[in-house]
Parts: C-alpha cells; structure tokens; sequence
C-alpha cells in the first residue's frame, strides 16, 4: 500500500501532468492512506488489541519568502484534519525555517510523512503560478510601481497558501466522516464478526482523538497560541481555496458533491 501510495506521488510531483491530475494523484494517495488507517483499526479490534501509541513527527517548514506562517497555518490544518494536534517551533516574522511539531498515532504519523511533502510542493507550484497571474493582470491594468507590486504578491501568496491547506483539510475531513459513516451504517446490519470489528474500529478512531489531545496537553502544557496571520487578501484566500476544492480528487468531496465549503461570500 505504501509503495502504491509512493508511486501516485511520484506521478502527481512529474511536472508534465496537469494541476488537476496532479491533485487527482495526490487525493487519491490521500484516500488510500485513510482507508488504511480506518482497516488497520477495524483489525486491532477484531484481534482484541490496545490501540497504537500516540507519538510525534517533527516536519521542516520553509520559510522562504516570508511565507512561513502561512504553511505552518495551511500544514497544521492538514494534520488536524488526520486527528493530529500540532504545535510550531520559531515561528517568527524572519525568513527563517520553522518545525511544525505533529502529535498523533503512529498511522496518522505515517501517512502525514508520505502525503505532507508531496502536499507541501503542489501547493507552492499552485502559488507561485497564480500570484505571477495575478501580480500579470495588475501589471497590465494598473499603473503599480515594482514596491507595490511585490507586496501585493506577497499578501496574495500567503493568502493563498492558508486556504489551500485549509481546502485540502475539509476535503480529508469529509472523506474520513463519509467512510466512518460507512463503517458505523455496515456495522448495524447484524451481529457477525465483521460487524463486530466496525463497531471496535468506531470506537477505537473515536478514542483516539482524546488520547491524542492528553499526549499533546502533556508534551506542551504551557503553550502560547501562535498569533493570527494579519495578512488577508481576498482574491488570494478566494485562489486557493478553490484551487484546493475544485479537481476531481477521487475522494467524492469536489464542489458541488456533497460536503459544506467553509468560503464565504465575504471571502
């Protein structure tokens, strides 16, 4: 499973594919790692084991550009969205590389450590092209200096990234309640084995959320919550949420498929 999850990476991150193949690939990844999680439980369950341990990852974050709170933002969403917590180490205004801390379950971990890089590229391929377009529209309607026209970047960067991550953590979240949904509506057709198994899984996914969120309490009692992004551009946060909504992902969350969308009309 993992080297097939290897090779949809290595096919999303090939520069001749589309943005939409290249996220169909990437999804599709995605679901396999989530359907693996949710059968590994079902199989603790029905072997009558404790659930795995609760550990953590520590994952590089770039601060290139002066975009690293922005990834941190759009990463950590990411994680939350495998059951993970997160917290940041030198997440200050420099340029300066920061550590996103993920405390989670060994297989959430795993498939944070296979999905985030590959995740992590498209999503700065997505910006950097989008902002060229759109720092290219201004350029050719308005009469902005070179100063301006690198700050409206800028903002419109880090917008963009913040709600891609965000886009991409609704679309895993959806996925991952569809198929627990799935697995808790099989488990009540009857009293088999199987059955069984679902209904341990249920409660073991369930139960991992606490002991992640008392790991995550115990490692980092006193911790400070990190300060709001100031910078909102709304074209740029529109950009990238639906770039991070619209492809077909194979995951049955594309827009107009089910699932709430957080943007707003304001946004």
């Amino acid at each position: 499973m993992i080297e097939r999850v290897r090779g949809l990476l290595r096919m999303a991150e090939d520069p001749a594919v589309t943005d939409a193949e290249s996220q169909a690939f990437t999804a599709k990844a995605a679901e396999l790692m989530t359907r693996h999680a949710i059968a590994e439980a079902e199989a603790r369950a029905q072997r009558g084991e404790a659930a795995e341990s609760v550990t953590r990852l520590d994952f590089p974050v770039s601060g290139v550009g002066g975009h690293g709170k922005a990834r941190v933002k759009a990463l950590a969403a990411i994680a939350s969205a495998y059951g993970c917590q997160s917290a940041v180490r030198g997440n200050t205004s420099a340029n300066t590389d920061r550590t996103l801390i993920i405390v989670g379950t060994v297989t959430a971990l795993d498939s944070l450590r296979v999905l985030l890089p590959s995740i992590t590229m498209q999503m700065e391929a997505s910006a950097r092209y989008t902002a060229r377009e759109h720092v290219a529209n201004l350029r050719a309607l308005r009469n902005y200096d070179r100063s301006a026209l690198a700050t409206e970047r800028s903002r419109f960067y880090r917008s963009f990234v913040r709600a891609y991550g965000y886009a991409v953590a609704e679309r895993i979240r959806e996925f991952r309640a569809r198929l627990r949904e799935t697995s808790e509506q099989a488990a009540t057709g009857g009293g088999t084995e199987e059955a069984a198994a679902r209904r341990g899984a249920e409660l073991v996914l369930r139960d991992d959320v606490d002991r992640v969120q008392d790991e995550f309490q115990r490692r980092f009692p006193q911790l400070r919550p990190t300060r709001p992004e100031r910078t909102h551009h709304r074209a740029g946060y529109r950009a990238g949420y639906l770039r991070g909504r619209r492809a077909e992902l194979g995951m049955e969350t594309a827009v107009g498929k089910g699932g709430t969308a957080s943007l707003t009309d304001a946004d």
